[in-house]
């Protein structure tokens, strides 16, 4: 039986399947609601949310397109871009500001409009530490808003990037307590854990654990799951092989070049032996544009 292929009894949030069989189908609304409210500290209190198309094209044709992983709005009409990225990338935050744009320009009217604007929310799962975080090993939750740099007060509330570094977060089974560490937990462990622990009683995990056990999988489910797992494992390749590289030839050149060489070279021998471009993108973090070039 196909169950038999995998070695884990659930299946791994970080893969694209995981991740967007748990918050990105509206069979499993609720569980992207409890997530959501459990990192606003719940204050927003999301009742309901509407998923939303996930590709945006810019104004015009020509213009760079972005897609997210999960889009969608609450009951008050605040947008949420949430975000499950796999490996570091050179230009991670302008990135993200990047895509902040699209659910801000969608909100212009035509005709008298005062240009009020809903608020918008961009939540970045990081399976990566921020160069700058290093130095802190406990600060793991970022929670971003324009502020002015003299009064140290939020100078416009409506835009909002939320970061959490997961590879921080090291709590025990034992030593949860609120709703966000239950969540920051099952997702940094789920494909390692063999029950659900007993800290974790609320229904919403009792669904999340039922929905990401892999015996459950229909055939086709185990086969698109297999599929997103093998491009999970070989980016952890590439970066543990970029990393090295980087480490050679940073001893002579620098890391940070070294890195981005190893990352190149990896990169075109992938799409040497007929990698779709899109592919190679979220493994290197190189852009499409970039890899074409090799």
């Amino acid at each position: 039986m196909y169950p038999d292929t995998f070695k884990e009894k659930y299946m791994n949030p970080y893969t694209d399947f995981g991740f967007k069989t748990l918050f990105g189908t509206p069979v499993n609304k609720d569980l992207l609601i409890s997530f959501l409210n459990s990192l606003l500290h719940e204050e927003q209190h999301i009742v309901d949310i509407t998923y939303l198309n996930a590709e945006h094209l810019g104004t015009f044709e020509s213009e760079r397109k972005a897609v997210f992983d999960v889009y969608c709005e609450n009951d008050k009409g605040e947008k949420f871009i949430v975000e499950m990225q796999k490996a570091a990338q050179r230009f991670f935050k302008d990135r993200s500001v990047f895509y902040a744009t699209f659910p801000i320009r969608e909100q212009a009217k035509r005709g008298d409009w005062q240009f009020e604007l809903k608020a918008v929310y961009t939540i970045g799962i990081l399976n990566f530490i921020f160069d700058e975080g290093r130095g802190n090993e406990d600060y793991y939750h970022h929670e971003i808003k324009l502020m002015d740099i003299h009064t140290k007060q939020v100078f416009f509330d409506k835009l909002n990037f939320i970061y959490l570094e997961m590879p921080k977060f090291r709590k025990t089974a034992d030593e949860l307590v609120t709703m966000h560490d239950k969540w920051m937990f099952t997702l940094r462990n789920l494909s390692s854990l063999l029950e659900r622990p007993a800290a974790l009683q609320e229904r919403v995990f009792k669904k999340l654990f039922r929905a990401a056990e892999i015996a459950r999988f229909t055939p086709q489910q185990a086969s698109e799951y297999e599929e997103s797992l093998k491009i999970y494992r070989d980016l952890n390749n590439v970066i543990y092989t970029a990393e090295w590289k980087g480490y050679e030839k940073g001893k002579v050149e620098g890391l940070e070049e070294g890195r981005m060489k190893g990352l190149r070279e990896i990169a075109a021998k992938l799409k040497q032996n007929g990698q779709k471009l899109a592919t190679i993108a979220e493994l290197t973090g190189l852009s499409e544009e970039e890899i074409e070039g090799l």
